[in-house]
């Protein structure tokens, strides 16, 4: 029987790079996963293919407007949705295969098969013929992920009601997609298919779309998706999904008790998701699950069996890629006897739409909420030369900062390129510098970061310069 330093179960973001890390630090590590590719649902069926179908979707659209700026694209521009998923899966190919290369050099010894404990430091390896490998683990991580939600009443038959897993690869554009749910996942893939020609209305029950961010950028996103054509119905109880035929019907009933029914070929579920541990037989290390089926833990991300830690979206707080591999470090190192440290208020939301949305820190909501008395500083991507060049005028820039220390506490971001503008804010954050700081920083002209010097500014004594 092989023995490792660590054993990490799971080749997602957090499992991958939390390996990689016990490796650099001089620990023999091994990784089991149990589908033939690494990388988990990030790398597989998650952000990578979920970006390379936006990137696609974008340049078709943008293709509508190449008249605007003088260049006259000869002909009927059409949409090859097979070459655009071929297209996915190879980005997705690529993305996998280069987690396998870094395996390799780093030595990290990869096992296909699922996991699963028969004691706090024998793992089991079921492989794909039934047979089963135990190898001996002095420690392990388990990373182990989530899958899709739904709701009790829905049958998903990943044809015509699905996930965002069957969204990823479909072989026709719906001619009505109705989603179920306002969140991140919803948003993204409904406009990749509003942009290709669909018909999408998505049915929320919270009041508005992206219920965990600043209410000033759900509100923002919304104009701008509804302007593009995406329908809305916040505020609405999903009462049934049914089939018939290739015909979708969404029951919802609306807050004042008014029932609506949607129609249309395709129905996405995204509900959110759920931590995985199926298989894991987690009890048999002594590993505890919570009441919501996530593996307890500690602040120093340990388990109720000293030796296995978990991280990623099987413990608790955001189900971020980012988050998943900070912890994995943060495992990692402590294995080593280091002692780091992760503040998970400033681990970055981004919504990849277009306009992008990004945040880090406290909402408006929060600090209200919380009796923090605070100012805000807020500048529109209009106001900005390059925004008006790039034709990208939509959304904003919003900083708040501690009333009495000027101590930023949260920006929040709607507008091109806002996914990368938020690391700037997290930088400051992060060394808890003040909306006078950010505003007295030169930035590069024209760029869309100055939005973050004009939002500063704003909060510092309202002296925006370009509004």
């Amino acid at each position: 029987m092989s023995s490792f330093d660590v054993v990490v179960i799971g080749s997602g973001p957090g499992g991958y790079v939390a390996a990689i890390r016990c490796a650099q630090l001089g620990m023999k590590t091994a990784i089991v996963e149990k589908y033939s590719t690494l990388g988990g649902t990030c790398l597989n069926v998650g952000c990578i293919p979920s970006k390379a179908l936006l990137a696609s979707s974008h340049h078709y659209e943008e293709l509508q407007h190449f008249a605007d700026h003088g260049i006259e694209v000869p002909g009927d521009v059409k949409v090859n949705l097979a070459k655009m998923i071929e297209r996915k899966q190879a980005v997705v190919d690529q993305t996998s295969g280069g987690v396998k290369y870094l395996m390799d050099k780093n030595k990290i010894e990869v096992f296909e098969g699922i996991g699963s404990f028969e004691n706090a430091t024998t793992i089991n390896i079921t492989k794909n013929d039934g047979s089963v490998e135990k190898i001996e683990a002095k420690n392990t991580i388990i990373a182990t992920g989530s899958k899709p939600s739904t709701l009790p009443f829905i049958t998903i038959d990943k044809d015509r009601i699905i996930t965002s897993t069957e969204a990823l690869k479909l072989k026709e554009v719906p001619k009505h997609l109705i989603i179920i749910g306002g969140g991140v996942i919803g948003l993204e893939l409904g406009q990749v298919y509003l942009r290709l020609g669909s018909q999408v209305s998505v049915v929320e029950f919270a009041d508005r779309i992206l219920p965990t961010m600043d209410a000033a950028v759900s509100k923002e996103l919304t104009k701008v998706l509804k302007k593009q054509g995406m329908k809305f119905y916040t505020s609405h109880k999903v009462q049934g999904v049914n089939r018939n035929g290739d015909t979708v019907v969404v029951k919802a009933e609306s807050a004042k008790g008014e029932i609506i029914t949607l129609e249309g070929d395709y129905s996405l579920v995204c509900v959110g998701r759920r931590p995985y541990t199926e298989g894991l037989n987690a009890e048999k290390a002594g590993v505890k699950l919570t009441d919501r089926g996530q593996i307890e833990v500690n602040d120093h991300l340990q388990t109720t069996a000293s030796n296995i830690y978990a991280i990623g979206d099987v413990v608790r707080g955001a189900m971020l890629a980012h988050k998943a591999e900070e912890e994995g470090v943060l495992v990692a190192e402590q294995l080593a006897g280091q002692k780091p440290h992760i503040d998970y208020n400033l681990i970055p939301g981004v919504v990849y739409t277009w306009p992008e949305v990004a945040a880090v820190g406290k909402t408006e909501e929060q600090l209200k909420q919380e009796g923090r008395e605070y100012k805000a500083g807020q500048f529109p991507f209009k106001a900005l030369g390059r925004a008006r060049a790039s034709a990208d005028t939509d959304g904003f820039v919003k900083i708040l900062a501690d009333k009495k220390t000027d101590e930023i506490l949260g920006f929040h971001i709607v507008g091109a390129r806002a996914a990368d503008l938020i690391a700037e804010a997290v930088v400051a954050m992060e060394y808890r510098a003040s909306a006078e700081d950010i505003s007295r920083m030169s930035h590069a002209h024209p760029t869309f970061a100055e939005a973050m010097k004009e939002a500063a500014l704003a909060a510092t004594d309202n002296r925006a310069l370009h509004v």
